[in-house]
Formats: structure tokens, C-alpha cells, sequence
């Protein structure tokens, strides 16, 4: 018998139950210092229950310069652990699994949000940046550096199964790949290996920090769909190295959020030739690592998962929007998996989170006002 999408699969240490991951989503449901609320907590207990198999955290924050949004967790600070651990404790209690990604978000914030000019690899005119960051030093390198060790040393503490570095989608990781961004002269800018150094460097002292028994895995992106941006053939040797390094797993993104109807999050996704808008590159990526990889963007049906299971273009498979709407929907899948995801991809989703209420679907919300119209 073939592989199928409720096989459990192994991940480092860390055993999940099936192939579906609620991929990083920001919920925008921690208080200004980044601290998880009881509404957080219970959003990730409906999740749980909902039968997903793994739960990557919403992208938190490891020194607060490298804040984005108001809302967004953080775990730069060992007072957080407290509240992180009563997260985790909600998700294990339940029967589930829980990664915790890790960000800096780099020029990709705002002296607004941070209170300070942002930092980034070079002081470029990029179209994700609001306003022109500073150039880092190598000291400033070398702190964040330890920032992203630090905040792995609090997820294991805080009770999280693993970690998951944001390498994707125009924060600091991506932005020292980018020769669009990380135009550096030293040793962390002009060629790949150099471009790459940050991210090595990253990887190493968060692997060091949580040991050799403890996940460390990435969301890695595949191409930046920008001008002089990164390239697959730069995410392959890239992805690569890092499994050379040990990485545990792979998750395979693109675009950001300047990449207009490339960006990660895509709309119309109403047919199934329109999903899995990254698996070709996740099969590219497979080819070169010896570890699971996942593919995000667009899914919405069992039959195109299957197949790319099946095909072996991808290990397991991430969806963020959809879960947002339908909490529950693997534990449907499970049921009858020719159900259809009722998301319509349109990212009203976030419109609630930006105002400070969360995240929610506004379609959903919507339909339920209208069966239950108030009298």
C-alpha cells in the first residue's frame, strides 16, 4: 500500500500523526510585549482538537527590533516563558504537536512598531521596506545571531517539540540571501557562500544552543519572483548545505511581500490547478535532501496532496488560510477526503488582525451573521 496523508511521519524526535502542518500564521493575538493571551491559547486548542498533525507557531519575534506587527508572540525575553509554556502544555494536552518559528524581521518592520530605524543586511531601497534601514554591523550580526539562540533555548524550554527558522518571504534571513537586498562587500555579502553565512551561522548557534536530539527546521524560500532577487538554483544549494548541517526538515515557500500576484499568500485559488503553487519547487528541493520537505501555498484538496505524495514532489503539506476558516478540517478530511476547503483565498483574514481583534474569516463571520441575524 502507498504512502497516504494520515501516515504518521517522523521529524527529528518528534512524531507527528499525519502529513498535515498548520503552517506559521500570525494571529495577532499576543499583548504588546509579545505575551501569549488566553485567546491565543485557546485558538491553538481548536486546532489541536481539529486533528492537524503538526502546529508551527504564528513567527515570533527573537530580539524586539525584529518585531513586525503589533499582536506577534514573542521570545526574546525569559518572563515569556511562562505563558509559552501554558500554550504548549494546551496543545500536548490535546494530543498535538507544536513548532516554534523563529524571526527577525529585519528592514521588513518600521521605527513605529520597533521605536528605532530597523536594521537590515544593507541600507537599499527595496520595495518591502516602509522606510530606509541602517546597514548592520558585524556586531549587530553577531548579537542577532545570538538573539536566535537565546529564543531557541526558551522554546525547548517553554516546552515546544521544535523550532522552525523563517528563512522566507523578505525577513532577515531572506534578506541576507538576496543579492536584491545584501549588496555587503564583507564576508556576508557578493557570493552565495557569503550571502549564506548568516543564515549558517544562525543554524549552527540554534542547533548548539537546543542539542543534536531537538528539531531545528526551516522555512526556506525557493525564489524571491523579484528582480536581481533569489533564485531556486541559489535555494537549492542553499537547501543542500543545510541538510549537510543537520537540518531536520524543509518547508518550501516564495515570493514576499513585494511580489505582487507571486506573493506567498495568492488569491483566486478557487480550481485545483491552481494549488500547490509551490510544489515544483519543493520537488526540485526534494531532489537535493535526504530530509522531509514540505510545500505550502493553496492547497485545498486531498486529491492534489495525494498525488504530490504519491509522485514524492513532497512529505507533508502546509496550509495557514484554510485553517483559519475550517479549524477542524484535517479531522474532516479524515472523514470523507473528497471535501473541498470552503476558503475562497481572498485574505479578509487578516484585515481583523491588523485592527487588533485577531484573525478570523470575515466570509465565515459574515454567513453566520446573515443565518443569525440579530432582532
Amino acid at each position: 500500500m502507498g504512502k497516504t496523508l494520515f501516515d504518521t511521519l517522523q521529524i527529528g524526535s518528534a512524531t507527528l500523526k499525519n502529513r498535515f502542518v498548520r503552517s506559521a500564521t500570525w494571529e495577532g493575538l499576543c499583548d504588546n510585549q509579545g505575551a501569549v493571551t488566553p485567546q491565543l491559547i485557546d485558538w491553538y486548542r481548536e486546532l489541536t482538537a481539529g486533528g492537524v498533525g503538526l502546529i508551527i507557531s504564528g513567527y515570533s519575534f527573537v530580539r524586539a527590533d525584529g518585531k513586525q506587527l503589533n499582536g506577534k508572540m514573542g521570545i526574546d525575553h525569559d518572563r515569556l516563558i511562562p505563558g509559552l509554556r501554558q500554550l504548549t502544555d494546551a496543545v500536548h494536552t490535546a494530543g498535538g504537536v507544536i513548532f516554534c518559528q523563529l524571526v527577525h524581521a529585519g528592514g521588513q518592520t518600521s521605527s513605529k512598531v520597533i521605536g528605532s530605524q530597523p536594521l537590515a543586511p544593507s541600507a537599499t531601497d527595496y520595495p518591502g521596506y516602509q522606510e530606509p534601514p541602517r546597514e548592520m554591523s558585524t556586531d549587530d550580526i553577531a548579537e542577532i545571531v545570538n538573539a536566535f539562540a537565546a529564543a531557541a533555548a526558551r522554546a525547548r524550554q517553554a516546552g515546544f517539540d521544535g523550532v522552525q527558522l523563517h528563512g522566507a518571504h523578505g525577513y532577515l534571513i531572506n534578506q541576507f540571501l538576496s543579492p536584491r537586498c545584501n549588496q555587503r562587500n564583507d564576508a556576508y555579502g557578493g557570493s552565495l557562500t557569503n550571502r549564506m553565512r548568516f543564515l549558517e551561522e544562525v543554524y549552527t548557534a540554534v542547533r548548539a544552543a537546543v542539542g543534536k536530539d531537538f528539531p531545528v527546521t526551516i522555512k526556506l524560500t525557493a525564489a524571491d519572483h523579484l528582480e536581481n532577487g533569489f533564485e531556486l538554483q541559489e535555494a537549492l544549494v542553499v537547501a543542500a548545505r543545510l541538510n549537510e548541517l543537520g537540518i531536520d526538515a524543509i518547508e518550501v515557500s516564495s515570493g514576499t511581500g513585494a511580489s505582487g500576484a507571486l506573493s506567498p499568500v495568492r488569491q483566486k485559488i478557487d480550481t485545483p490547478d491552481k494549488e500547490a503553487y509551490n510544489a515544483g519547487f519543493a520537488r526540485q528541493i526534494k531532489g537535493v535532501v535526504q530530509v522531509p520537505v514540505m510545500t505550502v501555498g493553496g492547497l485545498r484538496t486531498c486529491g492534489v496532496m495525494q498525488t504530490l505524495l504519491c509522485e514524492g514532489d513532497a512529505d507533508l503539506f502546509s496550509l495557514s488560510r484554510p485553517l483559519i476558516r475550517e479549524p477542524s478540517l484535517p479531522q474532516r478530511w479524515a472523514d470523507d477526503d473528497s471535501i473541498v476547503s470552503s476558503c475562497i483565498s481572498c485574505n479578509g483574514c487578516f484585515a481583523p488582525g491588523i485592527k487588533g481583534k485577531g484573525i478570523y474569516c470575515v466570509v465565515d463571520r459574515i454567513e453566520a451573521q446573515n443565518r443569525n441575524p440579530r432582532v
